[in-house]
């Protein structure tokens, strides 16, 4: 997860602060049809709604409060996730993403479907190419966070980046072609923990609508 509130005042004019994490809020329910996990990570700051049968969530935001709600599945995979959404995030600090975990190593990864004023690859971190897929390039970059908030409490754990050059608000993201990419540049496991359709904001003000399958 993104900034800390302290550093979402940088944002606003124009400075790039590194990536850092915060403790993660979930909840999970039994829904074989569909999603089975729910992501409400400071969710009630965004009037964060969701019914997790019909896999639709909505979110508002207005300030620096960092906010990551979305619906997903208590075990992440390489699987191939149909998502639309009417996301309308202007100038803010946010990202519509396939959001996770990896238990062993731990890390957590970000794959970027479209942002709004900030591209999280644009500076402080390790670049490490690109690669194509869901037509369009990927920008990848990495980044190690130490003795930072996760979901084991403070730890030190790598950060996985892929960005997409060509936003979008729906599609399919084929999540096996960023898991194939990272763990040929880098240390990225097997072992997955949740894996959510999600929508992070950090800064300014904006809307989503999310319909994941």
């Amino acid at each position: 997860m993104q900034f800390l509130a302290a550093l979402a005042g940088l944002f606003a004019v124009g400075v790039v602060a590194a990536p850092a994490a915060e403790p993660v809020s979930i909840e999970a329910r039994a829904n074989p049809g569909g999603a089975n996990y729910v992501q409400n990570y400071n969710g009630a700051a965004g009037n964060f709604k969701y019914n997790q049968g019909a896999g639709t969530y909505s979110l508002q935001w207005n300030g620096n409060t960092d906010i990551v709600a979305g619906l997903g599945w208590s075990t992440g995979a390489a699987r191939s996730i149909v998502y639309s959404a009417t996301y309308s995030p202007g100038t803010s600090g946010s990202y519509l993403a396939v959001y996770g975990w990896v238990n062993s190593p731990q890390a957590e990864y970000y794959i970027v479907e479209n942002y709004g004023g900030f591209n999280p690859c644009s500076s402080g971190v390790t670049q490490l190419g690109s690669y194509t897929s869901d037509g369009s390039s990927y920008q990848v970059c990495t980044d190690t966070r130490t003795n930072q908030p996760s979901i084991t409490g403070t730890s030190t754990f790598t950060q996985f980046w892929a960005v997409r050059q060509s936003k979008r608000s729906s599609g399919t993201v084929t999540v096996a072609n960023a898991f194939n990419f990272w763990r040929a540049h880098g240390n990225f496991g097997t072992s997955y923990n949740f894996q959510v359709l999600a929508v992070e904001a950090f800064s300014g003000s904006g809307s989503a609508s999310v319909t994941v399958s």
